[in-house]
Formats: structure tokens, C-alpha cells, sequence
């Protein structure tokens, strides 16, 4: 179990007990911290792991799956780095607290053997792009099987898996903010 996922997801709970409301600077700062721990190597091992896990992968979309992993999580610890907007909102606290323990039980019964930043990689990512950016964490575009993509109709995000994922053990589609794509 990685003793930083830990780290990060005790100081969200802090901010979430501690105080009347969540500020989305308050949680971008905390990430922040925790971003810049990444490494040039930590990125190349969390970028072999994706390669690894997308094996799997139907091999006529592999390669679009695995350029979207990469973009979904691990250049997303760089743009939180680079980050320099100041988000004058609250982050919806039941919300943000459900996320939290959601990633924190999904991290305890974590029985991959990861040796990269991979899961702390993911949190990052997870909740940047939900609670600050309020965007899916997989892009619109995001391929899936069966031709399906993320997309975007109005101000609703729909995804072809979410229902299909939500008890998915590790997976981030419980706390994402897109809805079931119909097909």
C-alpha cells in the first residue's frame, strides 16, 4: 500500500472535517504538493504500466486507448503542476468526501503488486479533473469497445462504460462526473 495515496487522502479528509467548505484552491494546493513528487522516472514507470495493463486491449484501438490513459492520468500531474488559476469555488463537500473514501477503499483493497506512482498518479488525476476541472476523467473522445467514446451533448458528459464500471474494484468511474452514454 502506498504510505503518499495515504498521505494525500488523509489531508483531503482534514480539509473535509476541518473545514465549513471546500475550496477547490485548498484541494489544487494539496495536489499540487503531491504532484510535484513526481519524477521523470516515476512517469516513465506509470507510462510502462499503462502500456502493460493496455495489452489487453482489442489491438485495433490499443494504441488510441493507451494515448488516452497516458493523457487521462499521467500528463495530468503535470498540468495540476502548471496550474496557475485561482478556482473561486467550493467544491461540493458530500461529494468531494464521497470521492474521497471511495479512493480510499479502492486503495486498501488495492491487490496489484504496483511498483510505480501509478495509484497515486490516478487519485491525482481523478479528482483534479472531477472536483476542479468538473470534467470526466477520461476525455471526450475517450475510445472504448464497440466504437463507443466519451462524448459531450450540452452540458452533460456521457461515457459508454460507466454503469458497466461502477463496481469495478479500483476503478474511478464511481466518482466520475459523466453519466451512462445510451447506445
Amino acid at each position: 500500500m502506498d504510505k503518499q495515496v495515504l498521505e494525500m487522502l488523509d489531508e483531503f479528509s482534514d480539509i473535509a472535517s476541518n473545514e465549513k467548505s471546500i475550496s477547490a484552491n485548498s484541494v489544487l494546493e494539496i495536489l499540487k504538493n503531491y504532484s510535484s513528487t513526481i519524477s521523470v522516472f516515476d512517469m516513465m514507470a506509470v507510462s510502462a504500466e499503462i502500456m502493460e495493463e493496455n495489452k489487453y486491449v482489442q489491438a485495433n484501438y490499443r494504441e488510441e486507448s493507451q494515448k488516452s490513459y497516458v493523457k487521462s492520468f499521467l500528463l495530468r500531474s503535470k498540468e495540476i503542476l502548471a496550474d496557475a488559476n485561482d478556482y473561486a469555488k467550493d467544491i461540493n463537500k458530500d461529494d468531494f468526501i464521497d470521492a474521497v473514501e471511495i479512493l480510499r477503499s479502492n486503495h486498501m483493497n488495492e491487490t496489484s503488486e504496483s511498483k510505480s506512482k501509478f495509484p497515486l498518479v490516478a487519485i491525482m488525476a481523478s479528482i483534479y479533473t472531477t472536483f476542479i476541472l468538473e470534467e470526466p476523467i477520461h476525455p471526450v473522445g475517450t475510445p472504448f469497445p464497440g466504437s463507443l467514446k466519451v462524448e459531450k451533448k450540452g452540458d452533460v458528459f456521457l461515457c459508454p462504460v460507466k454503469d458497466a464500471n461502477i463496481d469495478t474494484p479500483n476503478a474511478v468511474c464511481n466518482i466520475c462526473l459523466a453519466e451512462q452514454l445510451d447506445f
